[in-house]
């Protein structure tokens, strides 16, 4: 399956759709889809990983570098609705840790903004 990057508004943050699996092939296009929106002035990114079935070391890779790369700028990068499978994998590897995982857009949404607390979800 290709992959499919997708930007929408949100609320207070933009919203990455991402629809495929996430390996060494389509990571590098993630990772460029991320600092496209922070290159663009985005500090507010939430990651839907609704879509996402699979996801590799590379991936992982691809989200820690756009979380720093937001962070380092006063931003927050957060996660959204990942799949069983792919929330192991970040578990597996305490990524989740550092990044905010929640269970919903929505959710992830309302940490971005500025009322927005710090917990994941």
């Amino acid at each position: 399956m290709d992959l499919q990057v997708t930007f929408r508004p949100g609320r207070g943050c933009t919203v990455v759709q991402v629809h495929g699996d996430l390996d060494m092939a389509t990571s590098p296009e993630l990772q460029a889809s991320l600092q496209h929106q922070i290159d663009a002035g985005e500090r507010q990114i939430v990651v839907d990983l609704a879509g996402v079935g699979f996801m590799d070391s590379s991936a992982l890779g691809a989200l820690v570098i756009g979380f720093k790369a937001v962070r380092d700028l006063g931003g927050r990068l957060r996660l959204a609705a990942p799949q069983r499978v792919v929330r192991n994998v970040l578990s597996i590897t305490t990524v989740d840790q550092a990044i905010g995982v929640f269970d919903s857009v929505e959710a992830a949404e309302a940490d971005v903004s500025p009322a927005g607390g710090t917990a994941g979800g």
